[in-house]
């Protein structure tokens, strides 16, 4: 890979310890994949923040690091909101470790925007054709997909690295000829906006880490363009997929998959939930304002009987307390800075009904939980005594 003369002198360490480990990554990376150079990004985001995933390894390395970042970067959520981890039943050793693995960062320069819908909050930080060095994955599905941005999904040291020296290496979704689709996905159905999630979890089992492009009856919001693009890169790898009428047409000869009413249902009465439901949390990928307003407007003038969190970043939260106070009333709560993935909370309980086809696919996994799927209705219809 070739390096510029002030990319040779960071490697070298001429220009501090700090560049210098960032450069090796970087240069690592570049080489594992064939790239020719690095290009500057507009921004990053980094994963590896949740003290539940990284540990004590995970916090040291980001202790040692010694530099200043050079583009905006932000984090991807903690193990727990920042303020009210009490609240989560989170105890304090977990607690403390989780506020220094953010503060660390935080002397690196990275913003403790704890969120996987960074562009929810800056919408500064990726616009069509900006290069980006993001690094979770549905984050990284809507930047490629929906913003029109291009990004690879970094590692959380590979994108903290980008960070430090404002760079990337040239490869994959960074390069035309990676981003041509692999797929042709039928939709033949009226979907609903419970129903993205589902087609999600189905279509990324199916294309692993190829790059579908969907021909759907109607055109998706950016609501569940989010969902839809979540579900993939969790059951599968997609990092970028195609929904609109002029989006590059899929090579002939690609694979073609018809997705029906009768898949989507195969999907729901496999996750369908029931008395063992413990406790329910929506917002994987995190909560929009818009999706808060309706888990507000369903909540209204009721109580909640089992356990309803709903997560969403911290900056949405602030700007509409109104919204949260009307959702708190109920007894739900509106959590921060994590979400039910990467957090130990949900560790008490043995089953847990999400509206998302991401957490579907985490949640077993991760979390070592049963999981249930219903929308947004039907989760707030559970918590609150429906069946």
């Amino acid at each position: 890979m070739h390096l510029s003369r002030e990319e040779e002198r960071a490697y070298q360490g001429e220009l501090g310890d700090g560049l210098r480990r960032a450069m090796e990554i970087l240069v690592v990376l570049g080489d594992i994949y064939g790239a020719d150079r690095l290009i500057p990004v507009r921004s990053v985001q980094v994963a590896g923040v949740s003290f539940k995933t990284i540990g004590e390894a995970g916090l040291e390395w980001i202790k040692d690091l010694r530099g200043r970042v050079v583009v905006p970067a932000v984090l991807n959520p903690a193990g727990m909101d920042l303020s009210r981890w009490r609240e989560m039943g989170i105890d304090e050793r977990f607690a403390e470790k989780q506020l220094e693995i953010v503060e660390a960062y935080r002397r690196l320069g990275v913003s403790p925007d704890c969120t996987c819908t960074p562009y929810q909050i800056r919408p500064d930080l990726a616009r069509r054709g900006d290069h980006l060095a993001w690094s979770e994955s549905s984050a990284v599905s809507f930047a490629n997909s929906v913003i029109g941005a291009r990004t690879n999904r970094e590692g959380g040291p590979s994108a903290l690295a980008a960070a430090l020296v404002g760079k990337t290496p040239r490869y994959g979704y960074h390069l035309e000829e990676k981003r041509i689709p692999t797929h042709v996905i039928t939709v033949d159905s009226d979907l609903k906006a419970s129903d993205y999630g589902i087609l999600g979890y189905i279509v990324g089992k199916e294309v692993g880490d190829g790059v579908p492009r969907f021909i759907f009856r109607k055109r998706p919001d950016v609501d569940d363009l989010k969902a839809l693009g979540a579900a993939m890169a969790a059951s599968g790898s997609v990092a970028l997929y195609y929904f609109d009428e002029d989006a590059p047409s899929a090579p002939k000869g690609s694979e073609e998959i018809l997705v029906s009413d009768k898949d989507l249902q195969e999907v729901r009465e496999g996750f369908a939930p029931d008395d063992e439901v413990e406790v329910i949390a929506i917002g994987c990928p995190h909560s929009s304002e818009r999706e808060l307003a309706e888990v507000a407007r369903l909540l209204e003038g009721k109580k909640v009987e089992r356990e309803l969190w709903i997560c969403t970043a911290r900056a949405i939260a602030e700007r509409r307390a109104d919204l949260v106070a009307k959702i708190e009333r109920s007894g739900a709560r509106v959590f921060c800075d994590t979400c039910m993935v990467v957090s130990p909370a949900g560790d008490r309980y043995r089953k847990m009904m999400v509206n998302s086809g991401k957490a579907l696919a985490y949640v077993p996994t991760l979390c070592k939980m049963k999981a249930a799927y219903g929308s947004v209705e039907e989760c707030v219809g559970r918590a609150t005594g429906g069946v």
